[in-house]
């Protein structure tokens, strides 16, 4: 069932979403969360990211396709990189376009949102930490990122990791079709059968260097057709059985 992080009334909750309702949680469901008896209609409140992370993990390059596209060579091992919790924000969020920035890029991903402490946990167990999977749009100024040594800058703007719009834990995530449309238009499309490196050996390789929390997140990389947006262009990232993120970049 779709998990979601909403705001009504001056109050943010967590719920399970069947239908057009929203059956309220107590707290995150990785927290232990359970219903309260209370419902609402899925229209009746703002949805947020579903997620207060410790940390936000990427990883880079990790589709075939991708890397041919960014002229390097497939990499031995995954690459990953941090964005910032700061950096987070829900479906119909703006996206702010920052002023250092020439060339702001999307980057539609699988995302993986952990349900229990992970560490050094090999790839056969790895399936039994993820608590369930939505979508991540890894926005990332390319100007900055050909400059920098490391990639904090050009990942960590406010506003430039847009998740969810909900969490969904009943899904396989070998073969997801993956599809970015930038003002209604495709210019991302891939399957995750396609990636480098598979969601559990993800889990299992990050959390032998970083102890992953409940509710973390780890995004799983984005295929060919990465490009540019300009403010007023509207971006989704489509993801098999989850659903639509829908964003709109905007000047601050």
């Amino acid at each position: 069932m779709p998990i979601v992080r909403f705001r009504q009334a001056g109050k943010i909750e967590w719920g399970e979403v069947e239908g057009q309702t929203i059956r309220v949680l107590d707290a995150p469901p990785w927290e232990n969360g359970k219903l309260t008896g209370r419902t609402t209609h899925l229209d009746h409140g703002v949805l947020l990211a579903p997620g207060t992370p410790t940390k936000i993990v990427a990883i880079g390059l990790n589709y075939r396709d991708h890397a041919k596209e960014m002229g390097v060579e497939l990499p031995e091992e995954p690459l990953i990189f941090l964005k910032p919790p700061s950096a987070l924000v829900g479906p119909e969020a703006d996206i702010l376009y920052p002023p250092m920035s020439s060339r702001v890029d999307y980057e539609g991903e699988l995302a993986v949102v952990i349900g229990r402490v992970t560490k050094d946990v090999p790839v056969k167990k790895a399936r039994a930490h993820i608590f369930g999977y939505s979508i991540m749009n890894d926005v990332t100024a390319r100007d900055l990122q050909g400059k920098d040594v490391q990639w904090s800058r050009a990942k960590g703007f406010d506003t430039f990791a847009c998740f969810g719009p909900a969490i969904v834990t009943e899904l396989d995530p070998s073969d997801l079709a993956v599809e970015t449309y930038l003002n209604g238009k495709p210019v991302q499309a891939s399957r995750t059968e396609q990636l480098i490196f598979s969601v559990f050996d993800l889990v299992s390789f990050v959390s032998r260097v970083m102890t992953l929390e409940p509710g973390d997140i780890l995004s799983t990389g984005t295929p060919s057709g990465v490009g540019p947006m300009s403010p007023g262009d509207v971006v989704e990232v489509r993801i098999e059985g989850i659903g639509t993120l829908r964003n709109t970049v905007r000047r601050p």
